[in-house]
């Protein structure tokens, strides 16, 4: 008595088909993904300083000037020692820092407008392109 029997199971062709297309797909769409990251950062950036922007607008109508350069954001939390109408706090939480955990730098007078309002980027360097740039108020 002799029967066939078939073990059941995948080749290893069949593994290394398998293999390479997952690797495909993955070089794929692993950079896609990732670069959709980066792009949401700047628009986390874009709207903390619109926000920044707002609270530094309600603190000029309510002290007739924005903080100094030295007073900076800490202004729109704490009461500035120079601010005798001040009403705040105007941010119902700390100065956030950027997406990448930096503080976002702030001049008054700005070279720009009244006052600037900027992040270094990604790379924490002046100027820079794509997820690198700058970040401003201007």
């Amino acid at each position: 008595m002799h029967r066939n029997t078939r073990h059941a199971g995948f080749t290893l062709l069949e593994l290394l088909v398998v293999m390479v297309i997952i690797g495909l797909l993955a070089g794929y769409v692993g950079p896609r993904f990732f670069s959709q990251i980066g792009k949401s950062e700047v628009k986390a950036a874009r709207a903390q300083i619109d926000g920044l922007e707002k609270a530094l607008d309600q603190y000029r109508l309510d002290n007739g000037r924005y903080p100094t350069t030295e007073e900076g954001l800490k202004a729109l939390t704490e009461r500035p020692s120079t601010a005798t109408k001040w009403s705040g706090p105007y941010l119902k939480k700390a100065v956030p820092l950027d997406p990448w955990e930096r503080p976002y730098i702030y001049k008054a007078p700005g070279e720009h407008g009244e006052y600037d309002l900027s992040s270094l980027g990604k790379d924490g360097q002046p100027g820079g392109t794509d997820e690198a740039a700058d970040i401003t108020n201007w």
